[in-house]
């Protein structure tokens, strides 16, 4: 594990500091990052430069220039240092990646474990938190199916759904991710206290909310945004027409992400929502681990299927965004959109500009499931 802390602690200070002036979110840190460049450069400025800039004005200003909070800072660094829990500030190169590409992520993030939560394969898994027999035995079946090919496993810790996926990754070997909704001094529901510390063994437990933050109702749909954001792809589990699973799945297709649905009978309630996002075409019909794999282009390739190293050379006319797109194809001949942001480290419009001008010249195609392959 890297070493916790590794930003200056007066820095560190600054940027929790940010997270709790009233009136200063997310949205707005990330604008006054890309001014002053860091926390501390934000607190030293003047007032009146910090009113120029958008989302901020006077009273937010204000409220950024008389915070003297510190000592409740200093408890939580002291908190954290305790319990061996990494912050992770939007700039820290250990943040999730996929996270920085949605619009609302969190400044900060609290992290306990030992995962790597820029996992090359990432999935989570939601549903009710009542499931049948059925809904069950297919969580436990799609996750095993699913760590076969070194997929880490991402829930919310809360009953049913999210506690057996979390389960059969302990089982199965592989790592799984709690998101709470809550801070790291507690365990919400506190019957899975026991599989949350295995976790932190083998995987991690992730949040946005400080010490001392209770599970309030309000922050558990907010917590959904890092479940959805944070991986690859979202699956639902039995589901009904309300309630955080189809948060989760709203919020992935509004990222972009592949959203997949267990289908269930017609005119039960506890499918019905999974049968609404299908019939809807907001998420994919499941049966299983394979169709997962197949979908996002995670069947490994070998032999004939790789792509020789030399194969760029032959589109000397390509810009330099498209020749780098094009490098990540030498390995396998279908990659992830997603893989392209994260990999390249380009802008979002950099990449769809490269992706469309690659398909117009017939060098890539399109595939479903945001996958793009190589034309031979």
């Amino acid at each position: 594990m890297r070493k916790l802390l590794f930003v200056m602690p007066q820095e560190l200070m600054y940027q929790l500091a940010l997270t709790r002036i009233p009136l200063i979110g997310d949205i707005t840190i990330k604008k006054l990052l890309e001014h002053f460049g860091s926390a501390g450069n934000i607190f030293n400025a003047r007032r009146q430069e910090l009113e120029r800039i958008e989302t901020v004005g006077a009273i937010r200003a204000g409220a950024i220039r008389s915070f003297r909070d510190f000592t409740e800072i200093e408890k939580e660094i002291a908190f954290m240092e305790k319990h061996r829990i990494q912050p992770l500030f939007c700039t820290d190169p250990a943040y999730p990646q996929r996270l920085l590409h949605c619009y609302d992520n969190p400044a900060m993030l609290y992290y306990r474990g030992n995962a790597s939560l820029n996992a090359a394969r990432m999935i989570n898994i939601v549903g009710t938190r009542h499931p049948s027999a059925y809904g069950r035995s297919v969580c436990e079946a799609l996750v095993a199916g699913l760590s076969e090919a070194g997929v880490t496993i991402v829930s919310g810790l809360a009953y049913g759904i999210d506690i057996i996926a979390h389960k059969t990754a302990l089982t199965s070997g592989i790592p799984t991710i709690g998101v709470l909704a809550h801070g790291l001094d507690r365990i919400y529901p506190p019957a899975h206290k026991q599989v949350a510390v295995q976790m932190l063994e083998q995987g991690g437990l992730l949040t946005d909310y400080p010490s001392q933050t209770a599970p309030d109702r309000q922050n558990f749909p907010k917590r959904n945004r890092i479940v959805a954001g944070i991986c690859d792809a979202t699956i639902v589990i039995e589901s009904g027409m309300r309630g955080g699973s189809l948060i989760t799945a709203d919020l992935a297709n509004s990222y972009h992400r592949d959203v997949f649905c267990i289908p269930g009978r017609l005119h039960d309630p506890q499918s019905a929502g999974c049968n609404y996002l299908i019939g809807q075409n907001k998420a994919a019909l499941l049966t299983g681990a394979a169709d997962v794999l197949a979908f996002m282009g995670w069947q490994e390739k070998t032999g004939a299927g790789s792509v020789p190293v030399s194969q760029t050379r032959l589109f000397p006319e390509l810009s330099e965004e498209e020749q780098l797109i094009m490098s990540l194809f030498r390995e396998k001949s279908q990659r992830h959109l997603e893989e392209l942001y994260l990999q390249t480290r380009l802008s979002g419009s950099q990449v769809a500009t490269a992706v469309f001008n690659l398909e117009m010249q017939s060098v890539l195609r399109s595939l479903p499931g945001q996958l793009y392959e190589l034309v031979c």
